[in-house]
C-alpha cells in the first residue's frame, strides 16, 4: 500500500475556501476516478508545518493505480474548471505531490 499526498497552500484568509473546494472535489470529481471517501482524508496545517497547508491523502495500492487515476482525471473538463476556480485562493507554485510507502 501507498499514500499519495497532494499539498497546497491557501492564500492568507482563504483556508476555509480551499478546504471546502477540496471536499467538493473529492465528492464530485475524485469519486469519478475511483477515489472513495474511506480511502481519502483531508488535513490542514497545525503545529510544525504551515498553517495555510491543506493536504489530501489518498490510500492506493501502487503507482499504477495512481497513474490510472491521473489518466482518467486528465479527461475530465470538470477538473480543469475546478482548478481554474480554485486558483485565486492558493499560493502560486505551492501544489505538490508526494508518494509514501505504508510499512506498518
Amino acid at each position: 500500500m501507498m499514500v499519495a499526498r497532494w499539498s497546497i497552500d491557501a492564500r492568507f484568509g482563504y483556508k476555509a475556501e480551499v478546504v471546502d473546494a477540496l471536499q467538493r472535489w473529492m465528492r464530485e470529481i475524485g469519486s469519478q476516478i475511483g477515489w472513495k471517501a474511506e480511502n481519502v482524508r483531508i488535513l490542514t496545517g497545525s503545529v510544525g508545518t504551515r498553517e495555510a497547508t491543506v493536504q489530501a491523502e489518498i490510500l492506493i495500492r501502487d503507482l499504477a493505480e495512481l497513474n490510472a487515476a491521473w489518466d482518467r482525471l486528465a479527461t475530465l473538463d470538470t477538473h480543469k474548471q475546478w482548478s481554474q476556480d480554485l486558483e485565486p485562493f492558493v499560493v502560486s507554485g505551492s501544489p505538490r505531490w508526494e508518494v509514501l510507502r505504508v510499512v506498518g
